[in-house]
């Protein structure tokens, strides 16, 4: 009997989400959602590590493979897209394991989001033509409390407020202020975390991987994208990590040893990111180590989640 809870396991990336999560999966009687901004693109398997038909072992994965690269696709769609796959899922008699290292996404699911105007695809091209300092400057002038709350390299979220100014006509923080959020999932979520106590075992897995991704062909991947007239680098697809420095390689910006440094380390921040809204999350929590063996950790994540259940 499926349970009304739903399981969550997160984590930085090549913390061993994936090949945790499939054994997880098997022993609650669960499908996987993938919470990964990621993972929706098509076409983009490499870079991603997304996993193959081989790897998810029969166990089946929603949310992977939804969206085109160069198609818009924002929080409210996951959440939208997110709870209907609970549902679907629920009603097999199965549980919910939610996966992935989207934190944003992860937040929307417990908090709900606020009810902002759509994306206008036609202003959206507008705005990714723009250069990121102009619409920070814009944001700056027309709403400087936002402004202030946002890392000014954020594109997307700069983007995003800039949009509903434009939208609106008015301050994106006075919108935000005027439609509270709602559609979350509160407590029902019960979220784990892989988190490392030694980061230099994270960091090396990092740079085994992305030399990795590189021998499976990243870079042809990458070319395939760029070729794509549909496709320009400022799009949210293409300033993925490892595909904006790959674009910027193939660009001929730097050459081959400063692109393989700079995409190592581009997914070392990253990860660094995911870990900082870990530890400040501000819900109900468990924190695994994301070095122990993954006997000892799927035992530590079993007790979590069926402490809920017994």
């Amino acid at each position: 009997m499926a349970s009304s809870l739903i399981f969550a396991l997160a984590g930085a990336t090549a913390s061993g989400k994936t090949n945790l999560s499939i054994v997880l999966a098997k022993q609650l009687n669960a499908e996987i959602i993938s919470v990964d901004s990621a993972l929706i693109y098509k076409k983009m398997d490499i870079g991603t590590a997304k996993p193959t038909l081989e790897e998810m072992q029969g166990i089946k994965h929603h949310l992977i493979d939804i969206v085109e690269p160069w198609q818009n696709y924002s929080v409210n769609h996951f959440l939208k897209e997110s709870k209907a796959c609970i549902q679907e899922i629920q009603q097999k008699g199965k549980n919910v394991l939610l996966v992935g290292g989207t934190m944003m996404y992860f937040k929307a699911l417990v908090e709900g989001i606020s009810n902002l105007p759509e994306a206008d695809d036609a202003l959206r091209q507008e705005i990714q033509q723009l250069p990121l300092e102009t619409l920070y400057d814009f944001l700056q002038t027309n709403d400087s409390l936002t402004a202030q709350q946002l890392n000014p390299n954020d594109r997307q979220r700069i983007q995003r407020a800039y949009e509903v100014i434009k939208l609106t006509g008015r301050p994106y923080s006075q919108v935000l202020k005027a439609h509270p959020k709602e559609g979350g999932l509160g407590d029902n979520l019960k979220l784990c975390a892989l988190v490392p106590s030694k980061r230099n075992a994270l960091h090396d897995n990092i740079e085994k991987r992305f030399l990795q991704m590189l021998e499976n062909g990243f870079l042809a991947e990458v070319k395939a994208l760029k070729d794509n007239p549909k496709i320009s680098c400022q799009m949210p697809s293409m300033r993925s990590v490892g595909y904006r420095q790959a674009w910027q390689y193939l660009d001929g910006e730097y050459d081959y040893d400063t692109f393989v440094a700079k995409g190592i380390a581009a997914t070392r921040q990253l990860a660094k990111r995911q870990l900082t809204w870990i530890r400040n999350w501000p819900y109900a929590i468990k924190i695994i180590d994301a070095n122990l063996e993954d006997k000892i950790k799927l035992k530590a994540i079993q007790h979590y989640f069926l402490s809920f259940v017994r």
